[in-house]
Formats: structure tokens, sequence, C-alpha cells
């Protein structure tokens, strides 16, 4: 397949899962929705975050800070603001905040840059804390203005969708190329005229502006906020497992996870926290060692690749327990000794 027939069949399919999830709340239960809700939500996060990590090879921890900033801008600013404002101003601080962020971190790599993303976060959610306890006089804020159900799910859907989006266009642009070259070889993209540091500060606030879009408009699902809740590092941990497993350098493979996820949390973690948290932990750890490449990742090929490993595997430690590799080994030995003889 072509270039221009992946872009068409990359776009077809988004348009069909569009529809789809705009179809569902008019038959699904409120369990449902709020389910699809949340998946949505990581879809968002995760494929923003991989549209930046995933193709320049930074790890980047801040994605909880930046919902936070975006929850915490809607919480303030709805009572003045209307409802696509408030995303809107969400997504603009949290982009702020990035690239100033960027400009400070973004010349690390590896567990420094991680380090210190996490480290930026709780410095932002501890900041805003001593705020609210010490002028504020408060610990959180309630939500007076909340939106309807329906509104709230459209408008993340729309992220969600704007965000898979961006990364089928961006990925095949000079921006696009131009971060792939970064975590490819980043002395050698400057060597060639990348201008490094621009790139990867307009990368870094592109997925924070999408963070912050999503946690301003999530943050009226709780009605009520506060540091720990919004600034969560759950948040950020989860977003970045969903695309390593997914397969962070593909484009479908968040938002497989994203689904999978999701569907997990809302069927085991708050009945069986803990099996919830095996799985996530047993996922990974088979992605790492089995599936590098993420979910998105499996073909045929894939499962036929592990069955031949698997009948290896058997035949090996089938003969070890019956010792014909033992015998095997004397057989080889005797045949050695005969040739050196004659």
């Amino acid at each position: 397949m072509t270039s221009r027939q992946f872009l068409i069949r990359d776009l077809l399919v988004l348009f069909g899962l569009t529809g789809w999830a705009v179809a569902l709340p008019g038959f699904a239960s409120d369990f449902v929705v709020s389910m699809a809700l949340t998946c949505l939500m990581y879809i968002a996060l995760s494929s923003s975050w991989a549209l930046f990590c995933g193709t320049t090879r930074y790890l980047s921890l801040a994605t909880s800070a930046f919902f936070g900033i975006g929850a915490y801008t809607s919480a303030i600013g709805l009572e003045t603001l209307s409802w696509p404002l408030a995303i809107a101003a969400g997504a603009g601080i949290a982009a702020v905040v990035a690239i100033v962020m960027g400009l400070a971190v973004l010349h690390l790599r590896g567990t420094y840059f991680a380090v210190l993303t996490f480290g930026m976060t709780e410095l932002i959610r501890h900041a805003i804390s001593y705020f609210e306890k010490s002028v504020t006089g408060t610990v959180g804020r309630v939500l007076m203005v909340v939106p309807e159900r329906d509104t709230i799910y459209f408008t993340v859907l729309l992220l969600a969708v704007l965000a898979v989006f961006l990364s089928i266009g961006i990925r095949r642009t000079r921006f696009g190329l131009a971060m792939q070259g970064i975590g490819a070889d980043e002395q050698r993209a400057q060597t060639l005229g990348v201008n490094t540091r621009l790139v990867k500060t307009a990368g870094f606030a592109l997925t924070a502006a999408i963070a912050g879009a999503v946690g301003a408009a999530m943050s009226v699902r709780w009605t009520y906020i506060d540091p720990h809740t919004v600034f969560n590092p759950f948040i950020g941990f989860q977003t970045v497992l969903i695309a390593l497993i997914g397969g962070a350098m593909t484009l479908w493979g968040p938002l497989i996870a994203a689904i999978v996820f999701s569907v997990l949390a809302e069927t085991l973690r708050l009945q069986v926290p803990q099996v919830y948290m095996m799985s996530l932990g047993l996922l990974l750890i088979l992605s790492v060692l089995y599936l590098p490449g993420g979910l998105a990742s499996l073909r045929a090929d894939t499962f036929k690749g592990w069955w031949r490993d698997g009948k290896a595997w058997w035949k090996e430690t089938r003969d070890d327990l019956t010792g014909e590799t033992e015998r095997r080994k004397q057989r080889e030995k005797k045949q050695r000794e005969a040739r050196h003889v004659y």
C-alpha cells in the first residue's frame, strides 16, 4: 500500500469509530457511557503522549500535571467563561507551562528527563495545595456550574478524535519526521539542520495542550476537585503504560490499549483493585519481553513465531526430562571418537 492509501485507510477507520462513539449515548446505559468516557479520556491522553514521546523517545511523566492544570483552570473559569472557552483556557495554560518546563528540562534525556518531569509535577501539585490552604483557605473546589452528561461526553470524544487525527496528520509532515529523527539520533538530526530545541518544545506543548483540555473537560465529572484528585500520579503512569503496552511508536496501539485498560479498570479496580494492578503489571512485563512493539504489532506471523518457539522449548524440555539430550550427546561423542580413530 502507498502512503496515500494508508492515509485513506486510517481516516476511514477513524471515521467509523467516531460514528459508533457518537451513536453510543443514544442506546447505551449510564454505566456504559461512563466507561466509554473513561476510554475516550485515555485515548486522548495516550495518543497525544505517544505522538511526542513515542517518536522522540523522551519519557515524560508530566501528563498528570497538565491534566490537573486544565482541571483547575476549568474549575476556576467556568463561573465566568463559556464551556468552549474554559476548555481552550485549560489547553492554553497547560501548553504555556509545558513550554516553560520544556525549555528547562528538554536538554536532558532518559532517566534524568523522566525524573525531572515527575518532580515538576509534584512541585506543581504541592504549590497549588499550599495556595489553596494559605490563600483561599480551602482544600478543594466545588464546581457550581456543571454541563450535562452528553456535553461532557461529546467534548471528550472531540478531543480524542482530535488527538488521533493529529497523530495521523503530523506523522506525515516535516514536523513529524523531525521528531522521528530526534528519536532515532538527535545529534544527527541536528547536524542535518533540524532545530531540535524548537521541535521538542513544540511537540511537548502540543501533548500538554491536549492533556490540559481533557483535564478541563473531565474536571466537571467529579463536581468536587482537589489537588490529590486531579494531579494524581496514577493518571500519568497509566497513560504511559497504556501507550507503551499498546505500542508508543504505532498509531492505533494506544487506542486499542486504552479500551482494554478502561474496561479492566471499570470491571476490576473497584471490586478487586489488587487483581487490576497485577494485570497491569503482567501485561507490561509480557509486552516488554515478548511484544516490544506493543499490542498493535500483533500479526499472524507473531502467533506463528510464538507457536514455533513454544514447540522448540517443549521438545528441548521433554528431551532433558527423558534423558534423550544426554544420550544424544553420548552418541555424538562416540561418532567424533570413531572419526578420530579411523
